[in-house]
Formats: C-alpha cells, structure tokens, sequence
C-alpha cells in the first residue's frame, strides 16, 4: 500500500478539531518507546504530552537542553510517574545526529514510535556544514540520517511487537514544490524561502514512502502527516506584514478559524502513531486524523498533490540522500 493505493481511504471517529490527548484516548503505551523530535515546544510538546499520558517512555530530541528539561519536568507534574528524558540533537549538525543515535543504540532499547516533528520554515538562505540549504538539511536530511540510523532499533520493536511506527511531519505546503533534484540546495537557480520550504516538506512525504516500500513488510509502518495551519514557533521567519498578505490573519490580526491550536494540530501525528487500524497500512498522507486524499486542483489545504505519492521519486530521494551522506 502507498499513498494511493488504499482501496478505500482509512478514517477515524475524529476529525480536524480532535486534540492529541483525545486521539491517544483509551491506548496504553506502557513499555512501548518514543522519541519526538522538537518535543519540548509547539507541536511536538502537544504530541511529547499526549504520549506521555499513555504511559510511553518518552524521549524529548531537543536542540535547547534548559528548554527540553523544562519541559520534560512539566509532563512528570502532570503525569506522575511518566517517564520522560531529554536528549540532544541539532538536525542541521550530522554529527549531532549520530550521536543521538549512537547513544540510543548503545542502550539496546528498541524504538516503537519515531516522531519526525522538528522544522523549520521560510528562512532567509542558510547553508549547514555540509553546504547544503538548511530547510532541507533540517526538515530532510537530519531526519533521513537520524531514521536510518535508528533502523536498528526500530526493526527491533517491530520484531518483539509486531509494528514500529515512524511519523514524518509534512504540510500541505508540499504543494508548493517538488523535489527539485536538478538543484535541490539552489546553488545555480534563485533562492525561493517558501519554494525551499515546499520542496522539503514534498520530502517528508517521500521519505514516508520510501521508508514504507522498504521497510513496509518488516513491520514498519511509516507514513507522513499534515497537521493543519497552526501558529507556533514555526512562524519566527515571518514578519507580520508578510502573515497579512497571506492572508492568515482577521483584521484584528488573530489567525483565521481555519487555523488550529497546538492541541489539535497534533491529533493527527498522535493518530497516526498509535491508532490500531494504521498498522501495516504505511506511504500514506494523513491529515484530520484520517488519510488524506489526492487535492483537488486549486485546493491549497487539503488533499495531497501526484508528486508526494510517486515511488520513483521516492526512490531517487533516497538514493540521492545515501549520497549526500557519504559525501
């Protein structure tokens, strides 16, 4: 199964207004392990506390220690006897990168839940160690390195459990742009903050594919995630004039309705990593708690575009990111 394949698009009793603690309702995650990337703030606190409350062994993979413990103690207040630790990990800084996953593998412990939530968006042109643009080199390689790299332990989960999941944050801005492998670090065309943006974010979905269409029938199940319009830390890059002009904001410049809290905007993610009806059904878009389907022509919010749901680029971005990481 990929993004396109299901022969009848898998949904739930929730919807866009749900919030993470209501989609993780019910489930225990006693024994069951979870790194959330970028869990201390925004969206991946929300997913980091909704986890929590179902009793997984937490994991906070934050770039900002002070931040992560501060974190980290909030949800044992709240949840007594939750466990919850901190790790650091930049996602710009390979090295950063495999030192997390060193450090987990040399645990032994398996990996049940892999959160790829951490991003970054519309930044001015940046370039991380490596050259590389850094929304890619954040949003995608950082995660495409972290994820192989814990292939180990998560292979490990699926073995003992029978399902390990990896959730890959994308965003309907994955309509903006593909993959543009001709010049993804924009190093000959111009750079372009939310074409930058679009192209990452089309990444995540591929990589949720291609992590599927290999991994898939070793009890993977990966699948990518549009959380909705949410104003979070996400948005540091944009002034408010520039929020205006896209329209985002009423004239009392509050976010339109359409716009979800942090609460909802991590239902989904929470879903797709603990619901018991997305096992073994992986390369999908999911959004509003269900599974998204092809958008219609103009749609800029819902539904996902042909190029996400393409296992030949699928293909070709995990071969190319191989490459750029043994370069």
């Amino acid at each position: 199964m990929s993004l396109s394949s299901a022969a009848a698009p898998i949904t739930s009793a929730f919807g866009a207004r749900t919030t993470a603690l209501e989609a993780v309702k019910g489930i225990s995650l006693k024994g069951r392990n979870a790194i959330v990337t970028g869990g201390a703030s925004g969206l991946g606190l929300e997913t980091s506390r909704a986890l929590a409350s179902a009793g997984a062994t937490l994991t906070l993979a934050v770039r900002n220690q002070a931040q992560g413990q501060a974190a980290a103690d909030a949800l044992r207040a709240e949840h007594p006897g939750a466990q919850v630790h901190v790790g650091l990990l930049d996602l710009s800084d390979l090295a950063s990168v495999g030192m997390f996953a060193q450090q987990w593998l040399s645990s032994g412990k398996a990996l049940d839940m892999l959160i790829n939530n951490a991003a970054i968006m519309a930044c001015p042109l940046t370039r991380s160690v490596q050259g590389w643009e850094a929304q890619f080199a954040t949003n995608h390689m950082g995660h495409y390195a972290l994820t192989t790299a814990l292939m180990p332990a998560l292979l490990q989960a699926a073995a003992h459990m029978g399902d390990a999941r990896v959730v890959c944050l994308s965003s309907s801005g994955h309509k903006i742009s593909g993959v543009e492998f001709d010049d993804i670090h924009f190093e000959r065309r111009e750079y372009h903050k939310w074409k930058a943006y679009g192209q990452a974010k089309s990444a995540n979905a591929l990589m949720a594919l291609g992590l599927h269409l290999r991994y898939g029938a070793q009890g993977i199940t990966a699948n990518a995630v549009h959380p909705g319009g949410i104003m979070t830390g996400l948005q540091k890059f944009l002034p408010m004039e520039e929020m205006r002009a896209l329209g985002w904001l009423k004239a009392d410049d509050t976010p339109l309705d359409i716009f979800k809290t942090p609460e909802q905007g991590a239902s989904t993610s929470v879903w797709a990593a603990t619901a018991p009806q997305i096992k073994g059904h992986g390369g999908l878009y999911l959004e509003d708690c269900r599974q998204g389907v092809p958008t219609i022509p103009g749609d800029r919010v819902s539904g996902f575009a042909p190029h996400i749901a393409d296992a030949a680029a699928a293909e070709q971005l995990w071969v190319v990111s191989q490459q750029m990481l043994a370069a």
